[in-house]
């Protein structure tokens, strides 16, 4: 166990941590919105995310973008790559809740069915991606089994470049960018969801579905709005993952779907706020865990804390539903 290099640069590696955290809280917004009114995980957030690098990837090779264009050039990048990864990650979880969700919700099909389904949705976009795009590409197709699903580099908008040290901890502009965008994000979506009249309908649905429809809350259009807005946090997941490590591919969601559904659970489920707490705790963990250790025991590490916490914790660090979020 490496604590010399863990004590000795921990400032370091808490900055690493909380920058990469920021996009497991981000993802994990999707995961808390959707448990918080319907009581259901939706496994399949995790390909709404890899749809979202996917558009951010499809976007910039169209414009033909090449590594570290012009300060103006990059910024209007990022924000079209906002807007278009956004869009089809939220048009994705949209699509994904009227195909398959509303008709087993009409059926009153068990929650068995719906997590059954959430996999299997899950299941045929990793296929679609890993194997039709391919294709379209004009690379090998891999086999279905055995083969990891081929790797899709990215070009650099922005230059990785140290922008101030703080006590010998280096911070660059991307950790700066990441964290500060992400919590930007959050915020946005807690001010919505505690602040307006939409969000006290979705806070309404969440608490007591029954009484919000015989006020007047129409429960379908909640619904719907929940899996936009978690799909639009995914989307700028996938943008700011696609500035930080500049690669994706048709798996990406596997491991850090699994990743920010343990964030949100470490913050308590439900809460959008635990989200935002459990992500970078999450993140910190990790980034430590793989320094005192090694790299290969992120993993294992990630999901031994959540036991951990979960055994002194079972609703999470914070622990507070959706619909007792206050006003």
């Amino acid at each position: 166990m490496n604590f010399d290099d863990l004590f000795g640069h921990i400032g370091q590696h808490t900055v690493d941590g909380l920058s990469k955290g920021a996009i497991y809280a981000l993802i994990a917004l999707g995961y808390t919105l959707v448990y918080g009114v319907l009581r259901l995980i939706n496994f399949a957030h995790s390909e709404v995310f890899m749809v979202g690098t996917f558009a951010v990837l499809g976007l910039w090779t169209a414009f033909g973008v090449e590594n570290n264009p012009p300060i103006g050039q990059a910024v209007l990048l990022l924000v079209l790559g906002l807007i278009v990864a956004g869009l089809a990650s939220g048009g994705t979880a949209l699509a994904i809740e009227r195909i398959a969700y509303r008709p087993l919700r009409r059926k009153n099909a068990p929650p068995l069915i719906f997590l059954i389904t959430a996999i299997g949705l899950s299941l045929v976009l990793v296929e679609i991606f890993g194997l039709v795009l391919p294709k379209l590409l004009g690379e090998a197709v891999p086999s279905m089994f055995g083969r990891a699903r081929i790797i899709l580099g990215m070009p650099t908008i922005i230059e990785s470049k140290t922008l101030f040290t703080v006590f010998g901890t280096s911070v660059t502009n991307i950790q700066v960018i990441v964290f500060v965008a992400a919590v930007a994000m959050m915020a946005l979506l807690d001010w919505f969801i505690n602040r307006t009249r939409y969000g006290r309908g979705v806070r309404a649905v969440a608490q007591n579905p029954e009484t919000a429809a015989l006020m007047g809350v129409n429960q379908e259009r909640v619904i719907m709005l929940i899996f936009v807005l978690g799909g639009i946090m995914a989307g700028a997941a996938a943008l700011l993952w696609s500035m930080r490590f500049g690669f994706t591919q048709s798996s990406i969601g596997f491991v850090l779907g699994l990743k920010a559904f343990t964030a949100a659970v470490l913050g308590g489920i439900g809460n959008l706020r635990g989200a935002l707490v459990g992500g970078l705790f999450l993140g910190i963990v990790e980034v430590y865990g793989a320094t005192l250790f090694a790299s290969n025991w992120e993993d294992v590490i990630a999901f031994v804390v959540l036991v951990v916490v979960l055994m002194f914790r079972p609703t999470g660090i914070l622990g507070e539903s959706l619909g007792r979020a206050r006003a």
